[in-house]
Formats: structure tokens, C-alpha cells, sequence
């Protein structure tokens, strides 16, 4: 989900009420980041409270293929990992993952009932994901099988034959999304009397394009749309854009339905909810269309980049008797800030983490609130980048694994938010100083294909 997909962050033409009544109940971040531009990277920096230089995952280390018979996962959060979850179960909270987990499977060091979570639900290898019709789900590591067929959700139509039926191959019975639903609102009911912490990640609205028609049908005829065919991969869809954003406004309803149950069961006062993204808008590929949508608002880039479109992302949190109503925040922050933040909210101490509690800023005491000197990122994948964020400036280096000697791009994001004039030439100071960061805070990762590419650049 870009930073521009929800009414109260800009969009005009998705319905996201639920998710706008959360913001107007809360507080609406402006320039939250997640850890990495791309999904299973972000999670692990998000659970970990670990930056990009310093987790031990940061690219999608895919593993096996998209058939059932070859599921095989991500590469795995390593054993002794000290997770989020681990720090709410120490404090007596009940745990739960329902949704896409993408960090190792059941039969490795990612089993996330080993990663701290009580239970675990969804999906387990992010491949998998793609497919909103799955054969299963994983229900504390052992197959759910839903009675759908098993398709090739990458398989694209001939355009010049598509019938109806074609593009009816790629929707089954069973959508997933109603599963995670059913069961985090199982577990809420389960935990209802004690302490919970549930992490429910969605996989909408990514990628394929796959939705009932029952719920597309709110948007069609909106929009004046082209078939997809799954040219550029992904499901094919008669109706690229009304499936979209009826993803988007399924999600938003699901967000709803959760906030429902727990004001039916006078929960609201005494439960700390939050949404946000794993990165920005996707790019150019299975139908979607992001411009159409303005997904990434004004912002440079998209999903896979390190400009602000790929990283920054919608944060709201709502806590009613606590978080003022209404309030906005231009505090700069990132995902992997919620480890000190709970550490914090539960009198906990915890291993050294890369973030810094918010909890002063979303309890109004701003003037207490300690500010990041820098926020530093890497990516291993597509061509490799570094980005470090210093008060309004921002470096951004890319394709350095063909040019380990890539020069920085400068940014003034006060000035200059969607990243168009790089000032790099007027501002040498800045640039050394984010060379000396990005010396400092990269570690040796597990994969030595992570290690060539900042340890290159910075010899240069």
C-alpha cells in the first residue's frame, strides 16, 4: 500500500472510510518509513527492531517456486532471534501472526511459533501470497487445506481468444483474506479478557489482482479500464483497476469489521491499534496502475526503490484516552521504531534495537520525544542502493553493484519532497557525513550476495 492509497492521506478515488475514522480517531504520521522497500526485509526490521544495516534479512532470499510442491519460503529469521513477539509474551501477552509471514517456514529457524507467536495463521512463504485462492493455509505450522484448486496464478491468456471462463481459472471458493478475518477476530474473542497482541498482516493489496466479483463490482463501470492479461506476470484480470481498488476497500472493511469487534466487546479504551505498510505502491506489473491511483501521492518512486515512494509509508495508531483525536505528526520515524516504542509501553528492557520509542509522540508529549540523528538504509536488490535520511536531507544511491564508485543524489525534503533536484554538487559536507554512516552502520549480513554491494561502494 503507497502512502497516497487512503482518503485521509489524499486518495480520491478508493473508498477507505474505516481506515480514515481510525486516522480521525488517532494520529496520522507523515513521514513514517518502513525498514526496506520491499516485503520480507521490512518484516523482519519491524519485528527485530533492527535497521537495514544491521538485520539479518535484507532482500527477498526467495526459496523454491510457486507450486505447492515446491514451497519452500524466504530465508529464515535465524534461531536465537529476539522478536517483538517475544518481548509482548515476556509481558504476558497472548501472541498471534495471522496473515503473510514470509521469514521461514515450519520446518526451519523462521517457524514463527518459534520466533515468540502463540499462534500462527496464513500464509508462510510470501511466493504463495501471490495467489489469493490458495490450495492452503498454515495453521501453527500444518497445512489448512481450503478446497481450492491449485492454479498457476502466473500464467497469462492469449488476449485475442480471452473468454470469461479464462479469466474465471484464476478465482476459486475459498479467498483468503476471509480466513485471516475469521480467525484474528477468533482470537480477539479467545483473548478477549486478558492481554493480546496480534500482528495481521494482509497481503492486499498486492499483487495478483484477484477479488470476488460480488466485491469488484462496486467500482465497475467507474473507471474506464483495459483488460490485463498477465503479461508482465501476476493473474490475468478482465477489470485491472475497479479489482484494485476494491482490494483496497475490502482491506479497509476488514480493518473495520476488527474495530467493530472490539468496540462490541468494550475493548476500545484499553487497545492500542495501528496500520501501516510494509513499503510503497508496486511498480509497473500485474495490472496495476499506480499513477491512475496517485498511490504514491507526490512521491518519487515505488515499491523495490529507496526514494521516498518505495519507503515511506501511511502510520496511524488510535488509542482512545490516550492518543488525542485528529492529531498529525511530521515526527520523522520508521517501522523498526515499534520494538523500543512497546519496550517502552510494557516497562521492559530490552537487547539494543536501532529504534527509538515513539510513545512520547503519541501520547502528545512532544517536546520529550528523542529524534533519530539519521535513519540509514540498504538494499541488496535491483542494483543495489543506500539511502540515509539526516533531518531534511536525504541521500539516495543506486545500481551500485555495476558502479561500486555511484555518486549520491542530495535531496531537501523540506524543500523538495518528491526528490526532483539532486543538490548533491552544493553540499559536500552532507555527503561525507553520509558516507561515514554508511561505514558505521553496515554489518556483515549472513549472505555474502548482501556483503559485495555496500562493502564495495564504501571503498570508493
Amino acid at each position: 500500500m503507497g502512502y497516497g492509497e487512503l482518503g485521509s492521506y489524499g486518495q480520491q478515488k478508493i473508498k477507505t472510510p474505516y481506515l480514515d475514522q481510525l486516522a480521525a480517531a488517532g494520529i496520522r504520521f507523515t513521514q513514517h518509513y518502513a525498514g526496506a522497500p520491499v516485503c520480507a526485509p521490512s518484516r523482519c526490521m519491524l519485528l527485530t527492531g533492527k535497521h537495514p544495516g544491521h538485520a539479518a534479512i535484507r532482500g527477498n532470499f526467495e526459496l523454491g517456486g510457486y507450486a505447492d510442491s515446491t514451497e519452500r519460503g524466504q530465508m529464515p529469521l535465524p534461531a536465537g532471534t529476539f522478536t517483538m513477539a517475544h518481548l509482548l509474551k515476556q509481558a504476558g501477552y497472548a501472541t498471534a501472526i495471522i496473515g503473510k509471514w514470509g521469514l521461514g517456514m515450519n520446518n526451519n529457524s523462521g517457524n514463527p511459533n518459534s520466533q515468540g507467536f502463540d499462534v500462527a495463521y496464513g500464509y508462510l512463504d510470501q511466493k504463495q501470497a501471490h495467489n489469493y485462492y490458495p490450495t492452503h493455509l498454515w495453521d501453527n505450522g500444518k497445512k489448512d487445506m481450503l478446497g481450492n484448486t491449485e492454479i498457476k496464478v502466473h500464467r497469462p491468456i492469449d488476449s485475442t481468444t480471452a473468454t470469461d471462463s479464462a479469466f474465471a481459472y484464476y478465482q476459486q471458493k475459498i479467498y483468503a483474506p476471509d480466513k485471516l478475518t475469521e480467525k484474528a477476530m477468533g482470537f480477539i474473542e479467545q483473548h478477549a479478557k486478558e492481554p493480546f497482541f496480534l500482528y495481521l498482516p494482509y497481503t492486499l493489496p498486492h499483487l495478483s489482482l484477484q477479488i470476488p466479483d460480488s466485491l469488484r463490482k462496486l467500482y465497475e463501470g467507474v473507471f474506464e479500464e483495459r483488460s490485463y492479461y498477465g503479461q508482465k506476470g501476476y493473474a490475468p484480470q478482465r477489470y485491472p483497476l475497479s479489482a484494485y481498488a476494491a482490494m483496497i476497500t475490502y482491506l479497509d472493511a476488514q480493518v473495520g469489521k476488527i474495530l467493530g469487534l472490539l468496540a462490541d466487546r468494550k475493548l476500545d479504551s484499553n487497545t492500542l491499534v495501528i496500520f501501516s505498510s510494509d513499503n510503497g505502491a508496486t511498480f509497473d506489473i500485474g495490472g496495476a496502475n499506480t499513477p491512475f491511483f496517485n498511490s504514491n501521492g507526490a512521491l518519487r518512486g515505488t515499491k523495490g526503490e529507496l526514494f521516498e515512494g518505495g519507503i515511506r509509508v501511511p502510520m496511524i495508531a488510535r488509542w482512545p484516552g490516550h492518543i488525542a483525536a485528529g492529531a498529525v505528526s511530521d515526527h520523522i520515524s520508521v517501522q523498526y521504531d515499534w520494538m523500543a516504542t512497546f519496550a517502552a509501553l510494557t516497562q521492559q528492557t530490552i537487547p539494543a534495537t536501532d529504534g527509538i520509542s515513539m510513545l512520547p509522540t503519541l501520547l502528545g508529549n512532544n517536546a520529550a520525544q528523542q529524534q533519530h540523528p539519521f535513519l540509514y538504509f540498504e538494499f541488496p536488490e535491483t542494483g543495489g542502493q543506500l539511502a540515509v535520511r539526516m533531518g531534511k536531507w536525504k541521500g539516495v544511491k543506486k545500481d551500485i553493484r555495476k558502479n561500486p564508485g555511484q555518486s549520491w543524489m542530495l535531496f531537501d525534503l523540506e524543500r523538495d519532497p518528491a526528490e526532483r533536484e539532486d543538490i548533491a554538487s552544493r553540499f559536500p559536507k552532507i555527503i561525507r557525513k553520509m558516507e561515514a554512516i554508511v561505514k558505521k552502520e553496515h554489518q556483515h549480513p549472513l549472505l555474502k550476495e548482501w556483503e559485495l554491494m555496500v562493502e564495495h561502494a564504501t571503498s570508493h
